[in-house]
Formats: C-alpha cells, sequence, structure tokens
C-alpha cells in the first residue's frame, strides 16, 4: 500500500474505490493503454508545455525523485523571481500533488491554475483543483484563487506565432474548490483505510465505470457477470440500469416485457434474427452507380493549419467502390500527406470521383457532417457538395429499420454488423483497425519525425483501412439483398 495517494489516484477513489484498489494492488488486470489513449495523454502533455509560455518567468519542477521534487519547489517558493511554478510538488497528510500552474500573486499569495486540453468546463475538475488545493494550504501556502485554463475552440489561428492569450481560456472556481475542502480528509481516510485491506471492495459494474472517466478494469469487473448481463444493452443510461439493479435484473432474459427499451435494445432481448417484409424495397432503392463513401478525419487540439480552430475536423482521406449495374465495381481513393490544411484537396478530389449521378452510400451521418462542414468552409464548391448530400443512401440507418441479427448485440456499428454477416471479412487482418487509430497514425506522417520507408508503411495501411469500409458496405448490400429475396 503506497504512503501517499497521488492527486490522480485520489479521483479514482472517488469515482469507485474498487477501481483505486485494484489499481494499486493489481495494476495488470487493466486493459492495455492503446495507441489511441496515449495519444490523447500526449496531447495533454503537449497543451501544458504549451501553456507554460503565459507565464513568463515560470520555472519548471522537472524532478523524477520526490523529495528532490519537494525541495526545489520549496526553494522556487522562497525565490522572489519565479513568478510561476510548474508542476510544483507537494506533500500533505497522505497526499502528494503536481500542481500544473502555481502563479505568484500579491501579498505572498498563490493562484493554482489546472491545465486542460478540452474546450469546456466539467465538474470533475473542481475535484481535481480540489484535491491540489489542499495539499498546497496543507504545506503552508495561501491561495488567493482557483481556476481551470482550457482551450479556446473559438480562437482561429491565422497562422505564425499561436495567441495564447486567445487559445486559452481561463475560468474562476475558487468556490467550487473551496466547497470541496471540508470533505477531503475523511475521504482520503477512507481510501487509505480500504487499501490497506486485504479484500477487494465488492462494488458491481455500473453507470460509475465510464463516469467521469472510462475504468481500465471494466473487461476485469465485467468477467463475472451473465454473458447478457442488462450493461450489454447499447445505450444503456445509468438510471434505466439501477432501475433494473433494483428490480434484482442482471440477465437481459429476465427484463419484464412492460420495461421500456428501444428497438435495439427489444432487438437484443429477443436475441434472433429478424428482417423487415419493406428490407428488399429498401435496398432496391439505390440508383446506379452506387457509390460507397468513407472518410477518415482527424483533429488536433493546437491548430497548425491558418484559419483553423482548436479541434476542428479535418478530412485527410477518402475511399470510393463505385458498383455499376452491371456488377462491376471499380476503387477509387485519395489520401493527402503534405504539411498543409488537407480538406480543399480531398473536397476537390472527392467531387471529382462522385461525379453527378447514382446514390452515395454511407454508413451513419458521419459523412453528411462531414461533407456539410467542407462545404460551409469552401463556399465556392458548396453547391456541389450540396448535390451530393441529397445523393447519400445510408445503409446503417436501413439495416437498423429493417434487419437485426444476434451477434449485433444492439450494436449497428459497421465493426460488428460486418462480422456477423460475413465472418470472413473482418478488421483484425489490418494494421489499422479503427478510427482512432487512423487518426493516430496520420498524424505521424504529417507532424512526426519518421523515415520514408515508415511513412509509406503508414500511407499503405491507411488506404488499406478506408478501403475495407467501403468495400464492406458494398458486401454488406450483396449479402442483404441476397437474404431479402430468399426470404
Amino acid at each position: 500500500m503506497p504512503a501517499s495517494l497521488s492527486a490522480s489516484q485520489f479521483l479514482s477513489g472517488l469515482q469507485c474505490h474498487k477501481r483505486l484498489y485494484l489499481d494499486i494492488h493489481s495494476p495488470d488486470l487493466a486493459t492495455e493503454i492503446d495507441d489511441v489513449l496515449q495519444g490523447r495523454f500526449d496531447m495533454g502533455t503537449e497543451v501544458g508545455i504549451l501553456a507554460h509560455g503565459r507565464f513568463p518567468g515560470g520555472a519548471l519542477v522537472a524532478d523524477r525523485d520526490l523529495s528532490q521534487a519537494l525541495e526545489h519547489t520549496a526553494r522556487l517558493v522562497q525565490d522572489s523571481s519565479v513568478r510561476a511554478i510548474f508542476e510544483a510538488t507537494f506533500e500533505f497528510n497522505g497526499v502528494i500533488v503536481k500542481v500544473d500552474i502555481l502563479e505568484r500573486a500579491q501579498n505572498g499569495t498563490w493562484n493554482l491554475i489546472e491545465v486542460k486540453s478540452a474546450t469546456d468546463l466539467k465538474d470533475e475538475y473542481f475535484d481535481d483543483a480540489a484535491i491540489q488545493a489542499y495539499a498546497v494550504k496543507g504545506a503552508g501556502l495561501q491561495l488567493s484563487g482557483a481556476s481551470v485554463m482550457h482551450l479556446n475552440n473559438k480562437y482561429v489561428y491565422e497562422g505564425g506565432e499561436l495567441d495564447l492569450a486567445q487559445l486559452f481560456t481561463v475560468k474562476n472556481i475558487t468556490t467550487e474548490v473551496n466547497a470541496r475542502q471540508a470533505a477531503i480528509p475523511h475521504r482520503v481516510e477512507a481510501m487509505v483505510a480500504m487499501l490497506a485491506s486485504n479484500v477487494v471492495p465488492s462494488i458491481e459494474p455500473d453507470g460509475h465505470c465510464d463516469a467521469p472517466y472510462p475504468c481500465g478494469f471494466f473487461s476485469h469487473c465485467r468477467k463475472a457477470k451473465p454473458a447478457r448481463w442488462v450493461y450489454d444493452l447499447p445505450r444503456i443510461t445509468e438510471k434505466k440500469f439501477q432501475k433494473l439493479v433494483g428490480l434484482g435484473i442482471e440477465c437481459i432474459d429476465d427484463i419484464p416485457e412492460n420495461f421500456k427499451l428501444s428497438v435495439a435494445q427489444q432487438r437484443m432481448k429477443t436475441n434472433i434474427e429478424w428482417m423487415s417484409p419493406d428490407l428488399k424495397f429498401e435496398l432496391e432503392s439505390v440508383r446506379y452507380p452506387v457509390h460507397h463513401l468513407d472518410f477518415e478525419t482527424f483533429m488536433l487540439a493546437i491548430p497548425r493549419y491558418p484559419m483553423t480552430t482548436p479541434y476542428q475536423k479535418l478530412t485527410f482521406q477518402w475511399s470510393n467502390h463505385i458498383e455499376m449495374e452491371d456488377g462491376t465495381v471499380r476503387h477509387e481513393k485519395c489520401i493527402s500527406t503534405s504539411r498543409k490544411d488537407p480538406d480543399e484537396e480531398i473536397a476537390v478530389t472527392l467531387l471529382e470521383s462522385l461525379g453527378k449521378e447514382g446514390s452515395i452510400c454511407v454508413f451513419s451521418n458521419y459523412e453528411k457532417t462531414t461533407l456539410a462542414g467542407l462545404g460551409e468552409k469552401f463556399p465556392h464548391l458548396k453547391p456541389m457538395i450540396e448535390l451530393a448530400i441529397g445523393r447519400l443512401w445510408d445503409l446503417q440507418s436501413i439495416i437498423g429499420k429493417h434487419y437485426y441479427h444476434p451477434a449485433f448485440n444492439g450494436s449497428f456499428s459497421l465493426k460488428v454488423v460486418l462480422p456477423a454477416l460475413m465472418p470472413a471479412l473482418k478488421y483484425d487482418d489490418l494494421e489499422i483497425q479503427n478510427g482512432g487509430q487512423a487518426s493516430q497514425q496520420y498524424y505521424k506522417i504529417v507532424f512526426g519525425e519518421i523515415s520514408a520507408i515508415e511513412t509509406e508503411s503508414i500511407k499503405s495501411a491507411l488506404l488499406k483501412y478506408c478501403e475495407r469500409d467501403t468495400w464492406a458496405m458494398v458486401e454488406l448490400r450483396r449479402v442483404l439483398r441476397q437474404k431479402s429475396y430468399s426470404a
């Protein structure tokens, strides 16, 4: 058991004592951090470092050893020439914290500033700042205020140096932080006592497993549950989950008939293949040539292209399988790998590929919103883009209304629907297997320091992944047509 709790461990304990216990005693049971999650962590680190630029005259506590970090912080606190301390380290009453930014204020007081890579203020930030304020004040410093500094998604980067004053928004949360101080000692004491036990806390998984942060131990806690546990229902709310638990229901099969469920949840409960008599009609409503379109996009927390904002969606790739009425199919594609904003190249080449005829098969509303965004960004292309939007034909919506397979498990994601209907056509043979990975790998091509060989390897993997998505729609239409004709 640790002698002290870090701020992140304290926050884990607030979310779930079992999560904290496993994190300390059995960390190997957690799901391994993937490249996508690691990318988010790296992005947060990058934003935190950039935030230091708002405080000239600041000093960083970079010591890895705790005792050295504490001593370094103490020296900087006494040095009046240091206007701010980054990663200031404190230990008090069983709590260790590293404060993102501790700004020297008037009359010997300090401002505590928590830096976040998000674009809005979230409730969980209050507890994060509160535990830090608790340790800072316990160590003898007087705080005049506490704030959260987060990215401003209204800031339009015009090129050149970033305007840090516009990039970041600072919000005062002193009242919320102070209101949480009285409860902290009791909470820390309870967590420390829990960690000293040899018994894992008996806490059932429910809505808290995802809020405020997804728990890495969910799969471990889920193992002992029925194969058709109520938490597996698609889009189950915590309120609905708690109502089922209150009724003593764990298995989907035991849910009463009068319990209100969504269409997808009802179909999952029946657990049988189902087909609407209108499926054949819907599938025959396409106009040839049928285009099958998929985009890949990414978002930059810190804008790098002129006239873009934090987290603005940028489109770097498209794939289009074009099926003619005689059944022949050709494939067209584009990926932009230059260091300039990729959106216009993507929009122009895509419009050329789509032409003016035929349905454009997509899987979800994502392509529609992406096209609409490109139209707003490039007014000269907007009329042609709007015509393309008018040709969209959503296969996911048709499946959701007219077909269900038990292997869907209530989900209508392409990654679930495809292997359910075509087990031989999956994604596990690909180097890139989801959109999050695609975004991370594309970032490496454009902004990473990698070799030409690695660049070509990633580019090839990206093309194969996007191509799989559009080929999947071609094959799904074929399989569903066969099923509807034989019904």
